[in-house]
């Protein structure tokens, strides 16, 4: 994708979405970093189901290590690996307590340091909470960069670099939520909803669906092409 479509593709979907923002429920950034951490592997609709009772009890980490361990694990239970997480999330508050006065550190490193906390989760909170440039690739942006041409990489971090020297302002700051929500709700993994999207022609995707119900455009040279070649 050019510069000029870049721009535009931001363009439109702050146009449709002018303030986006995650779709993870949280007061404060403690229960921020709480929520991301545990949506690993996990849905933001199971978490928020999650942690609506949970936050209405914890604030704070020391809040946290007050419930223990076993009464974390009786609000997260519903959520995958929660034995994991909770271990995870008590470790975490206890690192907070005692070396960062309970408080979330606005910086990458510390935050990768707390246990549970990858360079998605950092970015995420850094996004969210301090209205930092980052870009936190999940499994939709990841998708979407490489799908539609925007910033393609095998892995995660190689999408996150091409993401940070493509895309332009005003956009930096919204475009790791506009993404997200375009991934899960258009640009969805096994069938692309090409037919309502707002970018679909700046997209070099080559197995767009034109409209609902309609079998996928077949890549040039994709392998039905290379089968029809066969004698």
């Amino acid at each position: 994708m050019k510069k000029d479509q870049i721009f535009e593709f931001f363009r439109r979907l702050a146009e449709t979405n002018p303030s986006p923002e995650t779709e993870l429920e949280y007061g404060n950034v403690y229960q921020l970093l709480v929520a991301v951490t545990l949506s690993a592997q996990a849905t933001d609709v199971g978490v928020n189901k999650a942690t609506r009772a949970l936050f209405a009890k914890v604030k704070t980490p020391q809040d946290m290590l007050d419930l223990g361990e076993e009464g974390l694990k009786a609000h997260i239970k519903t959520i995958g690996l929660f034995n994991s997480k909770a271990k995870n999330v008590i470790a975490m508050a206890e690192i907070l307590v005692r070396e960062h006065g309970g408080e979330v550190p606005n910086d990458r490193d510390a935050l990768t340091l707390l246990p549970g906390v990858g360079r998605k989760t950092a970015n995420v909170v850094l996004n969210c909470a301090f209205g930092a440039e980052t870009f936190a690739v999940d499994t939709h942006i990841f998708r979407v960069s490489n799908r539609t041409g925007l910033a393609k990489g095998k892995t995660p971090l190689a999408v996150e670099k091409g993401l940070e020297k493509k895309v332009p302002q005003p956009f930096r700051v919204g475009s790791h939520h506009w993404m997200i929500l375009h991934g899960r709700y258009v640009c969805k993994a096994r069938t692309p909803e090409c037919w309502r999207c707002d970018v679909v022609d700046l997209c070099g995707y080559k197995g767009k669906i034109p409209e609902k119900g309609a079998k996928p455009a077949t890549p040039v040279g994709g392998a039905r092409a290379a089968k029809e070649k066969k004698p």
